[in-house]
């Protein structure tokens, strides 16, 4: 896991006009580029012919992520007492559903091309009604034909997938438990289809990105990690210097 600022991603938010889980698609995006090139570049240096500051990723990469969407008209934490009362529009339990984002993979010279295309995708996907309508699928088939059918069509769902990403707002002050200060909350999961799961969750000032890796497919999460940090501070630089009228 690694812990980085909230109040950077939220600077990057009001900047480009977007919501948090655009800039945290756009970050992961530009992560995962770097640290694929890197491992691409890795794989060939023993021929001399690249190196993991040039291109080495290949053509028409395929990455497609899994995105976990809240599907209430109510958005942000509602107390318990307003879920449960009668006719309460921030209905209690879960209502969330799951859309296909497909990533880009690549290298950008401006780093916050990626945070346009994540909107622009993600903007799409608000607009259609892929998520309720699977929603309403899943619901369906879990009356049906019960559980275990519904779990394994998810799965099937699941397994179209290179990556699942996730986003939870978390508690907005820092907590203590039993007279213990909580550091930081880390949410992961296992038994995925996926070799990447990607979690992140806000806590008071901070931003924790957890993942779940399959180590024989990522040898070296603590890389991706590192990229993710770098890929947030490059995308602030160059909107520091964009509006900063002095910098040429």
């Amino acid at each position: 896991h690694r812990t980085i600022s909230l109040d950077d991603i939220k600077l990057i938010k009001n900047a480009m006009n977007m919501t948090i889980n655009d800039v945290l698609l756009g970050v992961t995006q530009a992560a995962l580029s770097r640290y694929l090139n890197g491992r691409y570049g890795n794989a060939d240096v023993g021929s001399g012919t690249s190196t993991s500051d040039q291109n080495n990723l290949p053509d028409r990469i395929r990455f497609r992520a899994g995105v976990s969407v809240n599907l209430r008209k109510e958005i942000g934490i509602k107390p318990v007492e307003d879920m449960l009362a009668n006719g309460s529009k921030c209905r209690w339990g879960n209502y969330h559903s799951v859309v296909h984002f497909p990533l880009s993979i690549s290298l950008e010279t401006d780093p916050s091309v990626h945070l346009t295309k994540t909107k622009s995708i993600m903007d799409r996907n608000k607009h259609s009604l892929v998520a309720s309508v699977l929603y309403s699928n899943q619901e369906f088939i879990i009356k049906i034909f019960g559980h275990k059918v519904a779990a394994v069509l998810f799965k099937r769902l699941q397994s179209n997938t290179t990556t699942f990403f996730s986003n939870i707002a978390g508690p907005v002050e820092e907590v203590s438990l039993h007279g213990n200060h909580i550091a930081y909350i880390a949410l992961s999961c296992y038994g995925n289809s996926q070799a990447l799961w990607i979690h992140f969750i806000s806590y008071g000032e901070k931003m924790i990105i957890s993942m779940a890796v399959d180590p024989t497919v990522i040898p070296d999460p603590h890389n991706l990690c590192d990229e993710m940090e770098e890929a947030l501070k490059a995308i602030k630089d160059t909107l520091s210097c964009k509006s900063d009228p002095f910098v040429s």
